[in-house]
């Protein structure tokens, strides 16, 4: 009995372990790939700056904006890049270039300049933003 108990969890376990090893293969075919965006210019069409010779750290934020809220002037001093996951958002430079963005779209941010984001919507934007900086330096500067 106690073989009989041990070939049959062996067995289990084989057939589990079989179906484990198909399972990426037949979640592969499922798999989607797109590029939402490259570039080597932010949304203004400034190029974007070379990378400093540093340690890179890697933050990821999400910010939520409610409908009528606006972000204070602003300025990031490293690469950064957003989805805009819900709601809408518009996007001014100092220099009154406008960007208006609606669910899905992406966003190149721009460096070292100074800008600011208003929620024009009737619902909470909501973004999430890739920031490629350095160790030690914020990622936003307030005016």
């Amino acid at each position: 009995m106690k073989i009989a108990c041990t070939l049959f969890a062996f067995a289990a376990f084989a057939a589990s372990s079989a179906w484990a090893d198909a399972t990426p293969q037949l979640e592969a075919s499922k798999i989607e790939a797109k590029v939402l965006t490259r570039t080597t210019q932010s949304w203004d069409g400034s190029a974007l700056p070379t990378y400093p010779r540093a340690q890179p750290e890697i933050s990821i934020m999400r910010y939520r904006i409610p409908a009528g809220a606006a972000l204070p002037m602003h300025k990031h001093p490293v690469i950064n890049a957003g989805v805009l996951l819900a709601g809408e958002l518009t996007v001014i430079s100092e220099d009154g270039d406008t960007l208006h963005m609606k669910a899905g779209d992406t966003i190149v941010e721009l460096v070292d300049k100074w800008h600011y984001g208003r929620n024009e919507g009737d619902t909470t934007a909501e973004i999430v933003v890739f920031y490629a900086g350095i160790g030690g330096l914020p990622v936003v500067e307030k005016q």
